[in-house]
């Protein structure tokens, strides 16, 4: 059986990494839900004057993730909420309840999720694709602080 698929790829280019740049964001969020923070992380490289290299996006904690989803219908976010609240309800029996119902199906959102993402930098920019955006998902039914800690690593100009 035969593919009709057509590979191609771009020619190798080749960098030393020189340079490593690191900024903290701090995000307060307004309970559970989605935060997009796309546009802080191309600020972040514009100003660390990136080129080619590596961006490492993590958030310092347990009950927030990050993902990169569709950023151009609001509706994915909403059934990817769904998703996550059915995988993980608050009414699951959870013996660890402590800071409330929610705080246990935070930590199991969290672990199907990432608390980091390693997102290439191509010619000064963030090389996400046309309909991807980055987002803090706050996994607490409550507003939060949430820190996210930004780290370039490659070429600057």
């Amino acid at each position: 059986m035969s593919s009709s698929r057509t590979l191609s790829r771009a020619p190798l280019a080749r960098a030393t990494a020189t340079s490593v740049a690191s900024s903290l964001v701090t995000v307060q969020t307004n309970g559970a839900g989605f935060t997009d923070i796309t546009r802080e992380l191309a600020a972040f490289v514009a100003e660390a004057q990136a080129v080619d290299g590596g961006l490492t996006v993590f958030v310092r904690h347990t009950s927030a993730s990050l993902t990169i989803q569709e950023n151009a219908d609001p509706t994915v976010l909403a059934d990817l909420t769904t998703v996550l609240n059915r995988l993980a309800p608050e009414n699951a029996g959870w013996r660890h309840d402590t800071e409330g119902p929610d705080d246990m199906p935070a930590h199991v959102k969290t672990m199907l999720t990432s608390v980091s993402l390693q997102i290439p930098v191509l010619q000064g920019r963030p090389a996400l694709g046309t309909w991807q955006g980055v987002y803090l998902i706050e996994h607490r039914a409550r507003p939060h602080r949430r820190e996210v800690v930004l780290q370039f690593i490659g070429t600057t100009g």
